[in-house]
């Protein structure tokens, strides 16, 4: 099943990137999907994924929010922070959380540190102190 969702996420990236539903475009995505190398990593659980799934369903209404409020009420203070990537995630479900974290408009990652760590930059109505 994990194997399915891993393609199904290809696939999608594929779908982003050339924003073509042609038919020729479709069986290209899936042949390159299915062409591309796995990784040696175990694995992702089946409730890993579809938490993360759950958890990109719930963004896409947070990030309509984020930008409204950013047009109704500018924000001026910008923070970098570290935070710890969740345990047990192969890099199909980091890539994922990156996806999400980027996603919303007021977070941005700027780096992945191999220790298993995000440095992510928020912009702030105001300082925390």
């Amino acid at each position: 099943m994990v194997g399915y969702l891993n393609i199904l996420l290809r696939l999608a990236i594929w779908f982003l990137l050339t924003s073509d539903f042609s038919l020729a475009n479709i069986l290209i995505g899936i042949s390159v999907a299915l062409l591309l190398p796995r990784g040696v990593t175990s694995p992702g659980a089946l409730k890993d994924w579809l938490r993360t799934l759950g958890e990109v369903l719930v963004a896409i209404p947070q990030a309509y929010g984020e930008a409204l409020e950013i047009m109704v009420r500018p924000h001026a203070h910008e923070a970098v922070t570290l935070e710890q990537v969740k345990p047990r995630r192969t890099p199909s479900l980091i890539f994922l959380d990156i996806f999400l974290i980027t996603f919303t408009p007021k977070t941005i990652v700027q780096r992945y540190h191999n220790d298993g760590w995000y440095e992510v930059h928020h912009i702030r109505r105001r300082p925390t102190p």
